[in-house]
């Protein structure tokens, strides 16, 4: 029986220095590891911190940005000089000097209110006025390309349509016809043809797959080159 043993058998090992040793090194290091998320996850915060405070100088930057892709030349250069010299408009400033400040509100209004001239449908810019012809008519926005496959939805621009064909609502029409958006129906815009191609390519497809029965080669003792059909032929026949 147990109570009869002696108890050295039960008493346990004393720890050693090296265990000790072990053990603080592995507190230390996960004491260390520890401050390094929490200095991260300061640094973090700091990030996001600046990056609001930043946030509205870089959307400002990015809407001039876009307005200045738009602009003429000529248009840069007035945006320029009335950056560095103020508005060269002072006669409107005199007359409403004069003439109080009801007739300037009024035509405020007034040209507020005024219907835009489009006559040509034109694309609003980001000031809410037509853009000019001349961009419009060399992004080709005055072309609109149909696909039958995105529901009948029509692009507006040449590029506009090549870009639709890697967006998910492509995607997700070719998925519903059960065929894999490649770059082999890059500009297939009707279903039929999609189908058609498909079905195409999987014939093809089946052709280039490895046929061991035709394709697999076997040489004879007189070095004569037969298909596998051919060369078990001949071995059924006691030919080679």
């Amino acid at each position: 029986p147990l109570d009869q043993l002696p108890k050295k058998v039960f008493a346990k090992k004393a720890p050693t220095g090296n265990s000790i040793t072990n053990t603080v090194a592995s507190t230390i290091t996960v004491h260390i590891k520890n401050e390094r998320r929490v200095d991260i996850a300061r640094r973090e915060v700091v990030v996001l911190a600046l990056l609001n405070q930043l946030k509205p100088t870089l959307e400002a930057t990015m809407r001039r940005t876009e307005r200045r892709e738009t602009q003429t030349a000529r248009e840069r250069e007035k945006e320029i000089d009335e950056d560095l010299h103020g508005s060269a408009i002072e006669g409107p400033k005199e007359k409403s000097k004069e003439g109080g400040n009801d007739g300037n509100e009024s035509d405020d209004d007034s040209d507020e209110d005024a219907p835009i001239y489009n006559p040509k449908g034109v694309p609003l810019g980001w000031d809410g006025k037509p853009i000019p012809y001349w961009l419009f008519k060399l992004h080709g926005l005055n072309h609109f390309y149909p696909c039958e496959i995105c529901g009948n939805e029509s692009y507006r621009g040449r590029r506009n349509f090549e870009t639709h064909f890697a967006e998910a609502k492509h995607s997700f029409g070719m998925k519903s016809l059960g065929i894999p958006n490649t770059k082999h129906f890059h500009g297939v815009t009707k279903i039929e043809d999609a189908l058609n191609l498909w079905d195409r390519l999987k014939d093809q497809l089946q052709q280039e797959q490895f046929d061991g029965s035709k394709d697999e080669e076997y040489e004879d003792s007189h070095g004569n080159v037969l298909s596998r059909a051919t060369y078990e032929d001949l071995a059924r026949q006691g030919l080679l």
